[in-house]
């Protein structure tokens, strides 16, 4: 079933996402969370991502995806189920060095796809970590739940050569995901907003 394979592939980015969410709202990031634009303002006069944007968010999502899929792979080195179905490892070895790489790749690709959607929120007065109403609210909430996949799934494919199809099941099932996980952590108080 696609589903799983799709689970069996990407599970480490979910499980990365959830943890740096986490780790924003420790004592540890807001010691060190310095905003990836300086607190500096673009030609317009606007920031130019905010300081939802920032090198401990950026930095803390690579390493905790390329933790989660060292994790994941060591997990799936035991279970042929869903060792056999994870899409990486059909080209290339379940190890550690592959895994951190890949890994690291996917959280790269994740925090800097995220970023032109911050840039362009910031021309249209969308506020850091907030929400608009009406068609605009509407068009970036679906931009929200895809734009780090984008990059993540790219990744994916230049790994395993997704297909235009399979790229896109894989935005679909990732963008519902996400809205899942976000419910999930607005019902647990750790998100303030969906």
């Amino acid at each position: 079933m696609r589903i799983l394979i799709m689970y069996a592939t990407l599970t480490p980015v979910v499980i990365a996402g959830a943890a740096n969410m986490l780790f924003t709202k420790t004592q540890l990031y807001r010691s060190h969370c310095s905003p990836i634009d300086g607190g500096k303002n673009f030609s317009d006069g606007k920031r130019i991502f905010g300081d939802n944007k920032t090198w401990a968010g950026f930095f803390g999502m690579i390493a905790a995806t390329a933790l989660a899929q060292i994790m994941w792979g060591l997990l799936t080195a035991s279970s042929g189920a869903i060792s056999s179905r994870n899409e990486l490892y059909h080209s290339f070895d379940n190890s550690l060095l592959f895994n951190a790489i890949a890994g690291a790749m996917f959280g790269l690709a994740y925090v800097l796809c995220e970023l032109p959607n911050s840039f362009i929120k910031r021309r249209i007065d969308i506020q850091p970590g907030k929400t608009s109403h009406g068609l605009k609210g509407a068009i970036f909430f679906i931009i929200d739940q895809i734009d780090s996949l984008l990059g993540v799934v790219l990744i994916l494919t230049l790994f395993t050569g997704l297909t235009i199809p399979q790229y896109i099941q894989y935005i679909v099932l990732g963008a519902l995901t996400h809205i899942a996980l976000n419910l999930i952590l607005y019902a647990a108080k750790i998100r303030k907003n969906l």
